[in-house]
């Protein structure tokens, strides 16, 4: 049973919350019942996969022995090698790297967000910032059933305080919780729905015919603004059952298309995974390059670290050439917007700062992103097929 996408899971999941509920609203955390919660309903997401099951718990099992071996090692040894954290790492890597070469039957709902999650947690042993990691906390934190399917993306370190601390204020996680699940069914099963529905699958067939201008621009609108709906929306379910399970999970979306460039986008748009991609991908290779002063010029270093982190997270997404052109068309972007952001800072007076020039800059930010999201939908790779 996919999470948040029948009505059939969300009465089960609404019944199986008012245990839950009563207790926090009386200030128990209720782990015991909340672990039965999680197995209960990963379960329901798994039991139908011919392998999905076996794949997710063998998973866990095979990133718990690399974690807490690494966590002894840090723990005994006096000087640690590199190589050991690159080693541990890659192999914390290596079945998602297995399933993105098409290995299927490796693959389960959700294991990219896990493999971040486990990369989280072997990056900040190494800088020292994780002492020690209780199987419990590891498991309930990788395992935690809410975001399992599609994020957001959480921290350890910040999961872990809220599992240990009691609840001061449930009532506001109540009505936060509510808010966003009702967001959600908005977002996703009316405005994504009728987005699909009406737009997105008429001139995906209309551009199959024709693909006049006209007819790729209403697909890009409709194919971007159909993709923000329903991912913010399947967000806004996880962290709604995530404050009403008690813990505060970081927001994903916040008017990705009110931007006024596209770093600021990217600092909206899917924002626990932009800033994981952020601080353990380019600052640490950013870093590294300085350190090593392999190249002098800032500037270059930057834009090598932004062409290396969005070719990473189009990777990310598929082994398919329109989905690494997706990447490079942002490391792109992101590095005209660096030039502009200096020519105004050197040239200042020159160009207008008003209401104005940001509404352009909102209105060119935006056609931008959908352009990416243009790419990103593949629809180019279905004409040169259907040629």
């Amino acid at each position: 049973m996919l999470p948040y996408g029948t009505l059939s899971y969300f009465i089960y999941l609404g019944i199986a919350l008012i245990p839950l509920i009563i207790a926090q609203l009386f200030g128990k955390k209720f782990l015991l019942y909340q672990v039965l919660l999680s197995i209960c309903f990963l379960g329901l997401t798994f039991i139908d996969k011919k392998f999905g099951g076996v794949a997710l718990v063998s998973f866990g099992l095979w990133q718990l022995l690399l974690v807490k071996g690494y966590e002894w090692y840090r723990q005994t040894k006096e000087k640690n090698s590199t190589w050991i954290f690159i080693i541990i790492l890659w192999l914390s890597i290596f079945p998602l790297f297995l399933v993105k070469c098409k290995v299927s039957f490796l693959g389960f709902l959700g294991i990219s967000y896990l493999t971040f999650r486990v990369v989280n947690i072997v990056m900040e042993l190494r800088d020292g910032l994780i002492k020690k990691v209780p199987v419990f906390d590891f498991l309930y934190f990788l395992y935690f059933f809410p975001t399992i399917s599609s994020g957001p993306i959480d921290r350890f370190r910040r999961f872990q305080k809220e599992l240990k601390e009691p609840i001061k204020d449930y009532g506001k996680f109540l009505n936060r919780g509510i808010f966003c699940i009702f967001q959600g069914f908005l977002y996703k099963f009316i405005i994504a729905y009728l987005l699909d529905i009406y737009c997105v699958d008429p001139l995906e067939l209309e551009i199959m015919k024709l693909p006049s201008f006209l007819n790729l621009a209403g697909y890009m609108y409709s194919y971007g603004f159909h993709l923000f709906f329903d991912f913010a929306g399947y967000s806004f379910f996880a962290i709604g059952i995530s404050y009403l399970m008690g813990y505060e999970i970081p927001k994903n979306f916040h008017l990705p298309f009110a931007s006024k460039n596209i770093k600021e986008f990217w600092n909206r748009w899917h924002m626990s995974l932009s800033l994981w991609f952020r601080d353990f991908v380019y600052m640490r290779l950013v870093y590294w390059l300085m350190k090593k002063k392999l190249i002098k010029s800032p500037i270059k270093i930057s834009n090598l670290g932004y062409f290396a982190l969005f070719l990473l997270m189009g990777i990310w997404h598929g082994f398919t050439w329109y989905l690494i052109a997706y990447g490079l068309y942002h490391a792109v972007l992101m590095c005209v917007t660096d030039i502009w952001i200096r020519f105004k800072k050197k040239h200042k007076g020159l160009i207008p700062e008003n209401k104005g020039m940001d509404f352009l800059n909102i209105v060119l930010t935006m056609h931008a992103a959908l352009i990416g999201f243009l790419i990103f939908s593949g629809i180019f790779d279905q004409l040169i097929d259907s040629k």
